[in-house]
Order: C-alpha cells, then structure tokens, then sequence
C-alpha cells in the first residue's frame, strides 16, 4: 500500500500529472525545492522535505534529502520489530514511494566548452541515494526514475490500491542500472578531467543464451546494447526456426551490414558464408537478385545466411526450392512466403527486422583481445578521392558498379579482391571474391578469376549461349570492375588481372610502387582509379 511519496526530480517532463494522480487516491506527497513548488503551482497539497526532517535545504541545494527521517523511512524493513520501533521512537514515518530522476551530468558534459566547475555541480548526491536507498528496500518501497513510468504505476494504484511485487522488482533492477549508467559517466569524465585517463564502460543486457559458440564445445551468449537504432539483429524477430549459434550471429551482423551500406534503392540481397559475402547483387526485382547473388558463389551459398533489404515474397522464397541455407533475415516477409519457407524446414530461421532503412546507429566497433580492449570509428564511406590515375580514362558510367564493387570489398575479410557485374541495366552482382589471402595476388588468381570463371560456366551453360565460353568469359570479365581493399605492392596484381582481360580496377593506391604499377596499366591498357581509402577487415 503506498501511503506517503517523495517527488524530487530535475527532468519535471510529467511530474505534475503524476503528483495530481497520487493526490487524488490520497497519497501525501512530500517534495523538495523546484518540484515542489511546481506541484504546488498547480493547487496540489505538498509537504516540505524541511518539513519532515526539521532542516532547510542548504548549501545551494547540496544538502536536503540527507537525513534519517528521510532514510529511516525508506530503508526500514516493514516486518522487523527494531526497525519499526526505532523509526516510531525517532518519529519516522515510512516513506512508500520514491519518484526521483538525476541531474543531467551527462548532457552537462556534451557540451562545447563546459568546465569542471559546471561539471562538478552537476553530479547528483542526494538523488542516487534516494533511488538506491528505494530500491534496496524494493519489497516494501516503490522507486521510479523513468518519466515513461508514470502511467502504469497510476494505472496500477487505481486498479488494485498496490503496485506488484513484480512491478517493484522490475523497477528497482531499473534503478540500479540508471545510477551504475550515472556513476559511469561521471567515472569517465572525472578520470579524464583530473587524471587523464580514458577510461570505457560497456553496457549491454538481456543476455541470451545460444546453442553453441565458434564451436560445439563453446558456451556462447548475446547480450543487446541499449538505445541502438535503426535495423539490427538486436531488434529483429524471429518468426521460425531453431535457436542461433555464435556463428549465426557473426555471419548475419555481416549480411545485414553489408545490405545496409547498399541502401534501398532497388532490392538487394547478401549472401554471406563463414563471415564474407559469398554472394551479393541488387535487382529490379528480389527474386533478380537473388539469383544473381546466388550465381556469385552457388557451391558457398549452401548452408549460408541471406539478407534482403526488402520484404521477401513468394517468387523469391520458391527459388530457394530445393537449397539449403541457415538464415533468412529481411524487413518483412509476405504470408504466402513465410508459410511456404515455414514448410521448406523446420530448422530454418527466419529473422524480421521492425523496419528497414541504412541507418547503422553506432560510431564505433569493438574487438576484444586477451587484457584489453580495441575500440575505432566506424568504416564510412567508399573511397575520399576519384582520381583516375592512367591514360586509359575510366568510363563514367561504370562508377556505380565501382561503387558497388567497392561496397562488397570492405565486406570481405582481406586482403580482398572483388569482382563486380553488371548483369542487366542498372543492376550488378558480385561475380566472385577473393578472400583472407596473406598476399593479393593469391586473392586475384587463385580465388577470384577462379571463381569467376567456375561461376560464369554455370551461368554459360544454363543460358544455352552459343559463343565458346572462354570467348564468353574474355567478354564479361572486359565489363566487370575490380576492387581491391588495399594499394598493390607490386605490379603483379594489374599483370594478373590482364590475363583475365579485366580492364577496369579500383584501388587505394598509397603504395611507394605506385609509379611502376600506373605504368604497367598504361602499358597494357587498363583503366586504373585511386580512391584513397583502405578497406582492411580483419
């Protein structure tokens, strides 16, 4: 039963309607400066906290909840004889209920130019230990520190006269998390000020157990790191399928990132195998570039994860007839198609993202080491510059294709090569990759020209084409682009890509051979651009 609340926060967003319904089911409120005197601006009865403990508030405010008549009142244990005639001989009256939010440290320190005076000020005493001291005693004390709160705890009061004992644990592990999120700003902010350190704090919840990690014998968990936007497998549903593995996880955050830096113009799928796009393309339509996408790597694609910008429909989910792939994730999924791909197995997982945009919500990446942590800014971007660096030009109509060849190397774990098509008018597929190699020229010849060509046999005989294959693969490879995630040590790579009768290559450039390698390209022709961009991804 809550019969007496202490209302005393800075972010005032709803506290006056929350005071009026606590009135109105006679709850006396108690308060302090500021909110107090905002409830009693709109004819709300409220009692001083000078009141209760017999002291002004002072010291700038600094001091006013610090006090047993206070503290008793909120720690006591309602079931234990001493503390209740201790509270009643030093006249305590229990304290029920605690609405208090923090000063706004963190929003403090956002701002340009702040100093450690402002910043120190800021930094809330009383209010944490009004919210711990609350949440300590959670079996008898509700605490609340989330204005979005409000509502269901009114709602609660008004139907049954309590607020759960559910609602009060919920609450209370809400509150630790909020002064522990607090503290650690402050943490990192007081340990750079005064002692110059950079101090991280991760925070991430809900862990979730998984099937396995790398391998069987690994335990595994994901947990979720709040306040994320925009698609992520955190917010994804799963509408079918057994549980994911560490694996599952690791390849579809690749799928979905690389479809993001796609964006949403025309449907595109990722097709992605033990961490790199085996298989990418974009399509007038989604079945278009599945196939497409499934073309790049056909042997890879079994038992893959497929990401799809766009909602997966009936046409598409029948050409994965008789193919076996791990994960489909995509913004929706049509009925027709979710029962049809329900009934293709029951093993198969099925992951639906809320909504569908290439917002990535994060600035940074993270990568664990044994002792320490890597922290660096997030790989935007494609390439800072566009200089084309060789006598043969670089047509303008083949920059898209470079840009999506370019988007499908720093997806792939380098040292990477990729080579990208233009199947139709405006839509491209990644013909073939080559990746993780310790040299790039084992990545061109031995993986990606290889590659290539396996793919385009399949493609060659299905199309029934008259024209000999080796002529056939001469043509495509004279219309594809090359990327390459780092410059070219030697001139070896243009020689190699030459043989292929590739003719168009993109690449950082920065290598101190990067003289030899321009004139190995004028010497045989082909079309080189230096982007000024690495793209390494370990």
């Amino acid at each position: 039963m809550v019969k007496r609340a202490l209302l005393s926060v800075s972010d005032k967003t709803g506290i006056v309607d929350l005071a009026r319904g606590l009135a109105k089911l006679g709850i006396e409120i108690i308060s302090t400066g500021g909110t107090a005197k905002i409830i009693r601006d709109a004819d709300i009865e409220v009692v001083d906290v000078s009141e209760v403990t017999g002291f002004p508030e002072m010291m700038g405010g600094r001091v006013k909840t610090l006090h047993p008549r206070i503290h008793g009142g909120l720690l006591c244990v309602r079931d234990n004889s001493v503390h209740i005639e201790e509270a009643e001989r030093e006249s305590i009256e229990l304290i029920d209920m605690v609405v208090v939010n923090l000063y706004p440290f963190e929003i403090t320190v956002s701002k340009v130019g702040v100093d450690l005076e402002e910043a120190i000020e800021n930094i809330d005493i009383g209010g944490p230990t009004l919210i711990r001291a609350a949440a300590k005693n959670y079996t008898a004390v509700t605490v609340l520190c989330d204005p979005n709160d409000y509502g269901h705890i009114l709602k609660e009061l008004r139907s049954s006269g309590v607020v759960s004992k559910e609602t009060r644990e919920e609450l209370a592990v809400k509150a630790f998390r909020h002064t522990a999120d607090y503290d650690s700003t402050i943490d990192t902010y007081l340990s750079k000020a005064l002692l110059g350190e950079d101090i991280m704090r991760l925070n991430f919840t809900e862990g979730t157990t998984l099937r396995y990690g790398e391998n069987w014998h690994q335990d595994a968990k994901f947990y979720t790191e709040p306040g994320v936007e925009g698609p992520s497998l955190a917010n994804a549903k799963q509408l079918h399928g057994k549980e994911l593995s560490y694996n599952n996880y690791v390849d579809a955050d690749n799928a979905l990132q690389t479809v993001k830096e796609l964006g949403h113009e025309k449907p595109a799928v990722a097709i992605v195998k033990h961490n790199n796009p085996c298989g990418l393309a974009t399509g007038n339509t989604l079945k278009s570039a599945l196939v497409a996408a499934w073309d790049g790597d056909p042997v890879s694609a079994f038992g893959s994860i497929i990401c799809t910008n766009t909602t997966f429909d009936l046409e598409t989910a029948e050409f994965l007839k008789g193919r076996f792939v791990e994960i489909i994730i995509a913004p929706g999924f049509e009925h027709d198609a979710l029962e049809y791909l329900k009934n293709k197995s029951k093993d198969l997982r099925l992951l639906e993202l809320p909504e569908f945009n290439d917002a990535f919500g994060v600035d940074h990446t993270y990568k664990y080491v044994v002792g320490g942590m890597l922290k660096q800014s997030r790989n935007v971007g494609i390439y800072e510059k566009w200089d084309i660096v060789t006598e043969t030009t670089f047509p303008e109509e083949k920059r898209q294709l470079a840009e999506f060849c370019l988007y499908a190397c720093k997806s792939t774990k380098s040292n990477s090569v990729t080579l990208a098509y233009e199947y139709e008018d405006g839509c491209f597929m990644l013909l073939a990759m080559g990746a993780g190699q310790p040299n790039r020229v084992d990545s061109i010849r031995k993986l990606a020209v290889t590659k290539a060509r396996e793919n385009l046999k399949i493609i060659h005989e299905r199309e029934g084409s008259d024209v000999p294959f080796d002529e056939y693969c001469d043509k495509v490879f004279s219309e594809c682009v090359m990327a390459s995630d780092a410059f070219f040590p030697f001139d070896d790579s243009i020689i190699y890509a030459d043989e292929s009768n590739i003719r168009y290559i993109v690449s950082p450039g920065g290598s101190i051979r990067d003289n030899e390698v321009i004139a190995t390209a004028n010497r045989l022709g082909v079309s080189l651009v230096f982007t000024g961009m690495r793209h390494f991804l370990h």
